[in-house]
């Protein structure tokens, strides 16, 4: 059987089987569109559509699946894996480090593999996959964590197709733990199967990600936490300033990549269906939506308020990151990690300083027009493709690359690193990390994230509470565990009110996408300056005009054409 078929995805209407999980009320609701263009009957009982393959013979006795099965290739193979370069000063090079060492050693050398690493920039992902493929040099994995980005690959002919029976050959655990968890389902394009599905727990909520701001100097204004609605903060944050505690709270900083400019909690609930689906995808800004338009009056009053830094568009992100720890801005926002160099280098520098979490609440401020929304993640992690340029052996290694992360002592080393080292075992079972370590074991960004998001999402030890006290940071002046699980269960306070939000996902390539997402990008960020900058007076105008050349620029292309798949019934719907 040929394990692969290099089938161009044609830029058409496709088919998926797509299960957004709709949080309504106090649970999570499925919705599953069937598939529009196949002559084929769609199961709607779990159990079977999650099945494997019927039609392949277990009972065969001369295969032997998994890493039992294995053998060292006759002749080397190369595979190239991204990883995402974050730019984070201090950290190791992530094309070369004692972890890319470490894989090779443990899991390359032994299976005739050299394993080499694509560095992708975190901030400008699509362009930088778009310059391997002009060079001829895409990785042998292709992964993101956005359908639209898969969709755009597999529309421009960048990725393999695959069959799962031999998948599950070569990766037994990676394919039943997607069996598992309902994912099948999201793997096909048009009826085919372009990718495979890494977990994520608590995708509903997005507890490691979180904002830390100057306890102390709201303490010394009067507030013991911080306000919960904008009339209160925009006060705090003049008290600041007024009293010469801060000069520009809000700090600042140019925006980059996609996902600028996320909007959820100035929109309207509950939403309105065709609006989400035209406007909602939070990869390119909704320049010209009501509720990108209230986001930016928000930011353009904070400017005029004097509370952003006059050139916040020139200041990148480790400058921002800097700035908080030199003691220059009220708050950052990032994701905790037990070892975080920004937070120890803020107590370093700031040695009576006090942080807190900014707790999420399940509050409405209607009068400062906010809801406690937030993006829900999709149930499964990074979506994992194979390049159309690789040869079978090459995929074949790709596959026992992710089958050998996954497998719990290889995943538990790359998450926790070497016993005595990086982490030293507690008597409950749990390990305990060995903070500012600086040894050649050194872990990359988030404890080598970067490596093991090709299976998993999280570092998993326990349930919840334990997951987040171990990400807490450590060996600091504070301890954050108590606010940051509070913090977790205020998201899912918000995400079961029905504020957590999944953005619409098409069962069609969109054309206009790929033509105009890079330029509408560079483009939004040119007009987002303007439009932050501009007297109050004018902003009205401003916005309008930019608006519409926006539009003009490509967006309404694409609206248009969500809306016509929307319509057609080829995109998965509110409920």
């Amino acid at each position: 059987m040929n394990m692969l078929r290099r089938n161009v995805f044609a830029l058409r209407a496709v088919t998926i089987v797509v299960t957004v999980f709709l949080l309504t009320g106090c649970g999570q609701q499925q919705e599953e569109l069937p598939e529009a263009d196949l002559g084929q009957e769609q199961s709607t009982n779990d159990t079977e559509k999650s099945a494997p393959p019927s039609d392949v013979d277990y009972s065969l006795s001369d295969i032997v699946v998994g890493i039992d099965g294995w053998s060292a290739f006759d002749e080397n193979v190369t595979i190239r894996i991204p990883v995402y370069d974050r730019h984070i000063e201090g950290a190791p090079d992530v094309t070369k480090n004692y972890w890319t060492d470490w894989i090779q050693e443990n899991f390359g050398d032994k299976y005739n593999i050299t394993v080499e690493y694509a560095a992708i920039n975190r901030t400008d992902v699509l362009t930088t996959y778009e310059a391997l493929a002009q060079q001829g040099e895409l990785p042998t994995i292709l992964m993101e964590y956005d359908f639209p980005k898969l969709a755009q690959w597999a529309g421009k002919g960048w990725l393999a197709e695959f069959e799962f029976d031999e998948f599950m050959k070569v990766a037994p655990n990676y394919y039943q733990r997607m069996v598992d968890l309902g994912q099948l389902s999201y793997t096909r394009l048009d009826g085919k199967t372009y990718f495979a599905l890494a977990e994520r727990p608590y995708y509903n909520t997005d507890y490691g990600f979180v904002t830390l701001y100057r306890k102390d100097w709201l303490e010394q204004i009067g507030y013991e936490t911080y306000p919960d609605n904008w009339a209160d903060e925009k006060e705090m944050l003049l008290k600041l300033k007024d009293s010469d505690i801060c000069k520009y709270p809000c700090g600042g900083k140019m925006l980059s990549g996609s996902g600028m400019d996320r909007n959820y909690e100035y929109r309207t609930f509950p939403l309105d269906e065709e609006n989400w689906a035209c406007y909602g995808d939070y990869a390119i800004p909704a320049l010209g939506d009501e509720a990108n338009k209230r986001l930016l009056k928000r930011e353009n009053e904070k400017y005029n308020l004097g509370l952003i830094e006059p050139q916040f568009d020139t200041i990148d992100e480790e400058t921002a990151r800097d700035n908080f720890a030199k003691g220059k801005t009220l708050y950052y926002q990032g994701y905790v990690a037990a070892d975080l160099d920004w937070v120890n280098a803020f107590y370093e520098n700031n040695p009576n300083g006090e942080l807190a979490v900014k707790i999420t609440k399940n509050i409405v401020d209607r009068e400062g027009g906010t809801v406690p929304a937030l993006r829900a993640n999709n149930p499964f992690g990074m979506m994992v493709g194979f390049s159309s340029e690789a040869d079978e052996d090459q995929i074949k290694a790709a596959w026992m690359y992710m089958e050998w992360m996954t497998l719990d002592k290889n995943l538990f080393t790359m998450q926790w690193g070497i016993a005595g080292e990086n982490y030293i075992l507690a008597q409950n079972g749990v390990p305990t990390p060995v903070l500012n370590y600086e040894g050649e074991c050194i872990q990359g960004v988030g404890n080598n994230k970067d490596y093991w998001c090709i299976t998993t999402e999280a570092r998993i030890a326990g349930g919840i509470e334990d997951i987040v006290a171990l990400s807490a940071p450590k060996n600091i002046p504070q301890d954050f565990t108590s606010e940051l699980i509070e913090n977790y269960y205020g998201q899912l306070e918000a995400a079961e009110a029905g504020y957590a939000v999944s953005d619409c996902n098409f069962a069609v390539a969109l054309e206009s996408v790929a033509e105009y997402q890079s330029s509408l990008l560079d483009l939004y960020r040119q007009y987002r300056y303007q439009i932050t900058k501009c007297a109050p007076e004018n902003f009205e105008r401003l916005y309008d005009e930019l608006a519409k050349k926006y539009a003009d620029a490509g967006y309404q292309n694409i609206v248009d054409e969500r809306r016509e798949a929307y319509k057609a019934g080829k995109s998965t719907r509110l409920q």
